[in-house]
């Protein structure tokens, strides 16, 4: 009779010997050389931006708790924030929530030592599972920033907290409208360079992510609610700040924090105030910056003033897309046509 009992190995070793862990270990590190090596530079790349994010991540939660946690806390705990996070305050479709968790296991991994465990992991796709049953979060990243209009700005005002916080989060929102600033660039500015002169501000706006700085102008608002000169002011005097960053976190107990706020707080301020003002569209960091464009010319500005408030580049594809889309009902084709 066969016997279908699996077969038990002759020996099996308690320890290897030094010589043999030498060649395990020098076959291991083969291994990952060999498969790093055959990895796709775009997947290479996607790691380092998955990395990227992970960092953001991080410093964006100290900026809540006061405590920066090493980056190679690769935990249940700080992977499932990560996916919250995104989801939240980045608005990352599923799809690339669920690459990002694989990006930052592998990166852990490979480049930092760090074996991630595997209920980490589980329990961050987890988290993941309701979203990518939502339709809503999977039609992420398929269209444009929604262009924030003036009378948005002022449900935003309506709707502001009072306090220190209120103050900031108005000048913030409104120097990023005036200025077309990216949420880097609004996040870089620094007290110092936002000069106070009789027609409103001269505002020097400092070079981001290998982009040219410039150098604009925002006058006085006719509204004094969404003035972004007199909000400016106002938060300027109420901080007390003569020097450093414009704009400084908050805590809950209303004490100004000594370092300038990350780009992603910038976002998630602007996010924030829109949703607590009911706007039925998502603002980001970005609606500030296609608003400016748009509004502006719908108030009939020419192209080169726009551009050099923004510092969009004469050919960029990006700024005459918003150009088209304030300029498609002026003298539509089907206007004053005889029907």
């Amino acid at each position: 009779m066969t016997d279908l009992a699996p077969r038990q190995p002759d020996a099996t070793p308690a320890l290897y010997d030094a010589a043999t862990l030498a060649v395990l270990h020098a076959m291991e590190e083969a291994a990952e050389k060999h498969l790093d090596n055959i990895r796709p530079h775009n997947t290479k790349r996607g790691y380092a931006n998955d990395w990227a994010l992970w960092e953001e991540f991080h410093d964006w939660l100290a900026e809540r708790t006061g405590q920066r946690l090493p980056s190679t806390a690769v935990t249940k705990g700080t992977l499932v924030g990560f996916v919250v996070w995104l989801d939240t305050i980045k608005l990352a479709a599923p799809n690339s929530i669920d690459r990002r968790i694989t990006g930052v296991t592998v990166t852990a991994r490979n480049e930092h030592g760090v074996e991630v465990s595997k209920a980490a992991t589980v329990a961050a796709r987890q988290a993941l599972k309701p979203l990518k049953n939502d339709p809503e979060r999977q039609a992420r990243g398929r269209g444009k920033a929604a262009a924030v209009t003036p009378e948005q700005l002022r449900q935003m005002n309506d709707a502001v907290t009072d306090g220190l916080t209120g103050l900031r989060d108005r000048a913030l929102w409104l120097m990023a409208f005036a200025i077309a600033g990216r949420s880097a660039e609004v996040a870089a500015l620094r007290v110092e360079s936002v000069v106070h002169v009789t027609q409103g501000l001269e505002v020097h706006v400092p070079a981001v992510k290998g982009r040219p700085p410039r150098d604009v102008v925002v006058g006085y608002g006719k509204n004094v609610d969404t003035c972004p000169v007199r909000a400016w002011l106002t938060w300027r005097a109420a901080a007390g700040i003569t020097a450093g960053p414009a704009f400084l976190p908050i805590n809950v107990w209303g004490h100004l924090g000594d370092h300038a706020l990350s780009p992603e707080a910038v976002r998630e301020i602007i996010a924030r105030n829109a949703e607590r003002a009911g706007i039925a569209v998502r603002l980001t960091g970005h609606s500030m910056r296609a608003g400016f464009i748009t509004t502006s010319r719908k108030a009939g500005k020419r192209e080169e003033k726009i551009r050099a408030q923004s510092g969009h580049a004469e050919n960029s594809p990006a700024f005459w897309g918003y150009i088209r889309e304030a300029d498609k009902w002026t003298d539509a084709a089907s206007e004053d046509i005889g029907l």
